[in-house]
């Protein structure tokens, strides 16, 4: 793997070298964008408004449009608008991991130690083990500040980026129905999810989707001629609740005999 970033984790007095690596990889098909009038490739250019020409990337800047006028930013001004922050992973407090809403969850790297760190990687790893905590921090990548959790997962840190508070759109824009249900319904209804609990096993489960879209593409290749498969009807024809709940319990203990 590739590092994305060089720095170190702010554990108070203690500077902990590390390397940042992404921790995930996409599963579906890279697909390219073609004309269908003879299936050339679609090619997207960085044109100069005024003149209307391609401008190569290295000619490429960053500005910001500050009262009218473009203020031009290098990447020397973004280390230097706080360089300590481009360069650390700071721990701002320990908090309880089942306190942040699952919501709040972007992208999570791995971190790994530099030699000079691997010493202080493992007490902090260790201690959080043993608190069951994890570090809540403020971190730069790509110029762009972020809030992060520091957690363990097995022997590896991990920096579980999270969305702000402000990102996180209200739930009071949604009309959620204000009644409740009815107690025969909900004993059923647990009955359903107690018969289809289950151990959590993430292995169980693959993005079967890409591959019948690549037996697809391998079949249209070869000329074959596709039919879409008919859609199986699985839910109950009745729209009486209780009946559609002892339908769905009556198809799981056939599966299970």
């Amino acid at each position: 793997m590739r590092s994305l970033w060089t720095g170190a984790i702010g554990f108070g007095l203690v500077s902990i070298p590390v390397k940042l690596y992404s921790a995930t990889q996409q599963s579906d098909l890279d697909l390219d964008m073609l004309d269908k009038k003879d299936l050339s490739n679609i090619k997207f250019h960085r044109i100069n408004e005024k003149t209307g020409k391609e401008v190569p990337y290295a000619n490429i800047v960053r500005a910001y449009n500050y009262e009218g006028q473009y203020v031009v930013l290098n990447d020397d001004d973004f280390k230097k608008a706080s360089p300590e922050k481009t360069k650390m992973i700071e721990i701002v407090e320990f908090v309880e991991e089942a306190d942040v809403d699952s919501l709040y969850y972007e992208t999570p790297y791995y971190l790994e130690p530099q030699k000079s760190g691997e010493k202080a990687y493992v007490l902090l790893r260790d201690a959080l083990k043993k608190t069951g905590k994890t570090g809540l921090a403020t971190f730069v990548l790509r110029s762009k500040e972020s809030l992060a959790l520091l957690k363990t997962s097995g022997d590896t840190l991990i920096l579980q980026k999270i969305r702000y508070a402000q990102e996180i759109r209200k739930i009071e824009e949604l009309k959620i129905p204000a009644t409740t249900s009815k107690p025969a319904e909900l004993k059923m209804a647990i009955i359903l999810i107690d018969q289809l609990s289950s151990k959590f096993d993430i292995s169980k489960f693959k993005d079967t989707y890409s591959d019948e879209l690549m037996k697809l593409i391998a079949a249209k290749s070869r000329g074959k001629k596709i039919t879409a498969p008919t859609m199986k009807v699985v839910h109950s024809r009745s729209k009486d609740l209780m009946e559609q709940l002892k339908a769905s319990l009556d198809t799981k203990r056939k599966k299970v005999s």
